[in-house]
C-alpha cells in the first residue's frame, strides 16, 4: 500500500497544484487551455515519437498476452459506449469518449512503477509489450469509431476519408506513426535533435497533469457521478477481470499473466481526457474520471496484487 501511495501521491500533488494556481487565479483558463495545446500538439507526440522509435521491437512479444489485454480493452470500450447510450442517454459521440475512458489504461505512468515496486524490474517485458502497442491500438480504434459515427449516413468511401484524414491529422498519431517508422528504418537521429526532443519530453507528463488540474476547475462531476463511477468500475474492475480471464484460457506463462492484470487495473490515463478535449465531448466526464478513478485505484490495484500474489 505505501509503494502504490509513493507512486499515485506526485500525480496527485501536480494536478493538485494545477487545481489550486487556476483556482486561486494565478493561472488563467486561456494559460491552461495553452498548456494543454503544447502538451496535446506538441510534448505527448514527442513523448510517443521517442519511446517507440527507440523501442526493441525485435523483443519475443507473447501473443497471448496482447489477445488477452486487448479484447479486454475492447470489450471495455464497447461496453462503456452501450453504458453511456443505454443507461444515460448520452449522446453518440459522447458514449464514444466515455468507452475511450474505459479503453485507455494508465499503462505508463502508473503501470510500470507499480508492477516495478512489486516484482522487480525484470518482470516488465510484459508491460513493455503492451505499451508498444498501447497508443496505437487506443487512438486507432477510437477515432476509427468517432469519425465512422460522426460522418454516419455518409458513403462508406466518405467515411474512409474523414477518418484516414483525422489520423494523419492528429499529432500523436503522427509522433506513434514516424517513431515506428524511424525504428524500422533504422536511422539514427542527430543527437542535438534527440537531447531538445528530450527536454521537450521531461516537460510533458507534468505539464500535462497540470493542465489537467486546471481543467477540473472548469468541469465539475456534478450530474455526471454516475456515469463516472461507471467508468471507475469499468476501467478497475472489469477490464483486469478480462484479462485474468483470457490469460488463464490462454495458459499465459506467470509473469506475462501478471503484466497483464496489473496494467489492466490501471486508473484512465490523462490521454483519456486528450481525447475527449480533441473533440469536445464529455470534457467534464473525463477529466473527473481520471482523477476519482487514480484515486480509487490506490484500494483496487492492492486488492489485485493481493489476488496475484508473489508481490514484493
Amino acid at each position: 500500500m505505501n509503494a502504490l501511495i509513493q507512486v499515485i501521491l506526485p500525480v496527485f500533488l501536480v494536478i493538485g497544484a494545477g487545481y489550486g494556481a487556476t483556482r486561486t487565479g494565478f493561472f488563467s483558463f486561456e494559460n491552461v487551455n495553452g498548456l494543454m495545446r503544447f502538451s496535446q500538439n506538441f510534448a505527448i507526440p514527442l513523448l510517443l515519437f521517442r519511446a517507440i522509435s527507440t523501442l526493441d521491437l525485435g523483443a519475443s512479444f507473447d501473443p497471448r498476452l496482447l489477445i488477452s489485454f486487448y479484447a479486454g480493452a475492447a470489450i471495455c470500450f464497447a461496453a462503456g459506449i452501450a453504458g453511456a447510450r443505454l443507461l444515460f442517454a448520452r449522446p453518440w459521440e459522447d458514449c464514444i469518449v466515455i468507452g475511450f475512458c474505459c479503453l485507455f489504461s494508465n499503462s505508463v505512468l502508473l503501470g510500470l512503477p507499480i508492477m516495478e515496486r512489486a516484482y522487480g524490474a525484470g518482470a516488465l517485458q510484459g508491460n513493455y509489450a503492451i505499451v508498444a502497442l498501447h497508443s496505437p491500438f487506443c487512438y486507432g480504434l477510437g477515432i476509427t469509431v468517432m469519425e465512422i459515427t460522426r460522418n454516419r449516413g455518409q458513403s462508406g468511401w466518405t467515411m474512409a476519408r474523414a477518418t484516414l484524414k483525422a489520423m494523419f491529422r492528429n499529432a500523436l498519431i503522427a509522433g506513434i506513426a514516424l517513431g515506428f517508422l524511424v525504428n524500422l528504418s533504422g536511422f539514427t537521429l542527430p543527437v542535438p535533435l534527440t537531447d531538445g526532443m528530450d527536454l521537450m519530453i521531461r516537460a510533458a507528463l507534468p505539464a500535462a497533469l497540470f493542465a489537467l488540474g486546471g481543467v477540473l476547475v472548469q468541469y465539475k462531476p456534478e450530474g455526471d457521478l454516475k456515469t463516472i463511477a461507471m467508468v471507475c468500475v469499468f476501467a478497475l474492475l472489469l477490464h483486469p477481470t478480462l484479462v485474468w480471464g483470457f490469460g488463464t484460457a490462454l495458459s499465459l506463462p506467470a509473469d506475462a499473466f501478471r503484466s497483464g492484470v496489473v496494467t489492466a487495473a490501471m486508473a484512465p490515463g490523462f490521454n483519456a481526457y486528450i481525447f475527449a478535449n480533441m473533440y469536445g465531448r464529455a470534457k467534464r466526464v473525463a477529466a473527473s474520471s481520471v482523477l476519482i478513478s487514480t484515486g480509487a485505484s490506490i484500494f483496487t490495484v492492492w486488492v489485485w496484487l493481493g489476488l496475484l500474489g508473489g508481490a514484493s
